[in-house]
């Protein structure tokens, strides 16, 4: 009985998206989770659908791109966000980019024997100033991507010239 958000900020009524949020987190089955994720959501406000900076909504109102982050800390639009996450979540931001962007780089699921790898990610990640071509360079010089297996090939396909 979770009660649904329309996709279209225009069909919100007369509340913005942020008050709508606020509503549905009054739902106690439904705030444990939104209070966790609702404010990464919002600093993004001031950025359309397709990633274009807007100053109102689609229904004509202000956007406002404030946010009071989960563990401490508020900040505003994207700047704000990156701030809370150097000062409070940066260790965590890079365990999770380093162990995600290996495991896509090996196509399979990390295995304990690449906690070496993802610590040299980690270590040359932060001597390259947090450059991210240092994370792309440490794995493909690794022996895991260097050794990796590719996935069975599957039936040729040929185009028909009739």
């Amino acid at each position: 009985n979770v009660p649904v958000i329309p996709a279209d900020e225009k069909n919100l009524g007369e509340l913005t998206l942020r008050e709508t949020m606020a509503k549905h987190r009054e739902n106690v089955a439904c705030a444990g989770c939104h209070a966790k994720f609702d404010a990464f959501g919002l600093v993004f406000e001031g950025y359309g659908a397709i990633g274009e900076r807007r100053e109102k909504d689609f229904a004509g109102r202000a956007v406002d791109t404030s946010a009071d982050f989960p563990g401490g800390g508020s900040g505003i639009g994207l700047a704000g966000l990156r701030a809370n996450l150097r000062a409070h979540r940066e260790s965590q931001f890079i365990d999770n980019l380093a162990s995600k962007f290996l495991a896509y780089a090996l196509g399979r699921t990390l295995l304990m024997s690449d906690d070496p790898l993802l610590a040299q990610m980690k270590t040359s990640l932060a001597a390259s100033g947090g450059r991210f071509d240092s994370l792309v360079t440490t794995i493909v010089q690794s022996p895991q991507f260097l050794t990796k297996r590719a996935s069975a090939p599957g039936p040729v396909k040929t185009a028909s010239l009739n």
